[in-house]
């Protein structure tokens, strides 16, 4: 298994982790199979979505706000995170093919805050074939 960290520096915001994953895809000598991304945290989540245009993050961002702020009886104060986080989820799947990720054109891998700032875990495991 691979992991690295990711300070967020946002209560909430979408970071492009792409790099980060290709590069343990390609130090894996994973040729085909699967790569699984896990977060390990309730109040921050995974998702692929579009990374050639910067403004659909911050539409993602701002169409989660369909969550109140209030309201809820969790006494940390952060029940929508943990609401959000359900929505886009806690992990992913990824096709390993020819020792890269296999991705639509304009797609790429977010790290999701819902409770920043923090320091964030991304858990990754490839399984597959090697040369």
């Amino acid at each position: 298994m691979f992991s690295f960290s990711v300070s967020t520096a946002k209560k909430e915001e979408l970071i492009d982790i792409t790099p980060k994953i290709e590069k343990i895809i390609s130090d894996s000598r994973v040729n085909n199979g699967i790569c699984v991304i896990f977060i390990p945290h309730t109040t921050c989540g995974i998702t692929i979505n579009e990374n050639a245009d910067p403004s659909v993050i911050n539409d993602i961002i701002k169409g989660l706000m369909i969550i109140p702020e209030t309201g809820f009886k969790h006494a940390e104060g952060n029940s929508p995170a943990h609401i959000k986080t359900t929505l886009t989820g806690s992990s992913i799947n990824l096709i390993i093919e020819e020792g890269k990720p296999l991705l639509g054109t304009w797609q790429g891998i977010y790290l999701a805050e819902y409770d920043g700032p923090r320091k964030r875990q991304v858990w990754v495991k490839t399984i597959g074939s090697q040369p």
